[in-house]
């Protein structure tokens, strides 16, 4: 591992998918097995490193974009994973420095660093919850979550890269429903899924064998096509321009990324519950 030493609670034998992405992003917060799982998966679609980093410049571009443009002062991460910078409440905090965030993560290695994510401004807070994704009245009945957002007013539900690795069987769909439920009107989604139909039959191909090789290492990976992901956001009012590959969502003037036209990201889109 790059960062320190053998961490108690993590089993440093498999892969993890979430020490995986930190690899991508070219984080420090992983073992040797993980770089193997890793750069198996570079060495099949190499344009995955590119695909993660605009993963996370699309979390920090929602933020923004969610702070500014629409007076959000509460945001709920789910799935957090392990910190880099910026993190969300630093994005959420320079624009509105009475932000207040929440993040939630059932992994070992994202609660030893956890310290990371609770520095916060004066005006604002932030909290970390251990929790599961699966269980979402735990996570919104935590005192985490209670204690640090009113649910009475508007909350940014941030779940990104995360629910691909749910499989049918878990509900997803049936989890966001749940986790939206008690928010107030004039909250917002925001959601970024790995897409099985990418508009080419290759890298459609490629995405399948991604699959299997995130299997051979004990995950579940489930790509979902467009219709699937779509679902995520029934009852809400998309916002413009809508459901598109993450770093199409609003891109800043002069942001630039590393994917060649038709490559794809993730599939990404911002909702707001009515």
């Amino acid at each position: 591992m790059t960062a320190e030493g053998n961490l108690p609670g993590i089993d440093t034998t498999k892969p993890h998918s979430a020490r995986m992405y930190d690899y991508y992003l070219g984080g420090k917060t992983h073992y040797e097995v993980d770089v193997q799982a890793a750069e198996a998966v570079i060495e099949t679609v190499p344009e995955i490193v590119a695909a993660a980093r605009a993963n996370r410049d699309f979390i920090a571009r929602v933020t923004r974009t969610l702070a500014t443009e629409y007076g959000i002062r509460q945001f709920l991460d789910l799935g957090s994973g392990i910190p880099t910078k910026p993190n969300l409440h630093q994005v959420a905090q320079s624009a509105a420095p009475d932000a207040r965030v929440v993040y939630t993560d059932n992994d070992p290695i994202v609660l030893q660093y956890a310290h990371a994510l609770l520095s916060s401004t004066p005006e604002g807070r932030t909290a970390y919850l251990h929790a599961d994704i699966t269980d979402p009245a735990a996570v919104m009945n935590s005192p985490e979550v209670r204690d640090t957002l009113d649910l009475n007013r508007p909350v940014a539900l941030s779940i990104n890269a995360i629910l691909h690795f749910l499989p049918d069987a878990a509900g997803p769909h049936e989890i966001v429903a749940a986790l939206l439920e008690p928010l107030a009107p004039g909250s917002f989604l925001c959601l970024t899924h790995a897409a099985a139909d990418v508009g080419d039959p290759a890298l459609d191909e490629l995405g399948r064998t991604v699959e299997e090789m995130y299997a051979k290492v004990g995950t579940t990976l489930r790509l979902r096509d467009r219709a699937e992901v779509a679902r995520f956001f029934d009852g809400l009012e998309l916002v413009e321009p809508g459901l598109v590959m993450a770093h199409y969502w609003r891109p800043e003037p002069g942001q630039t990324t590393e994917l060649k036209e038709g490559q794809p990201s993730m599939l990404a889109a911002v909702a707001r519950k009515p």
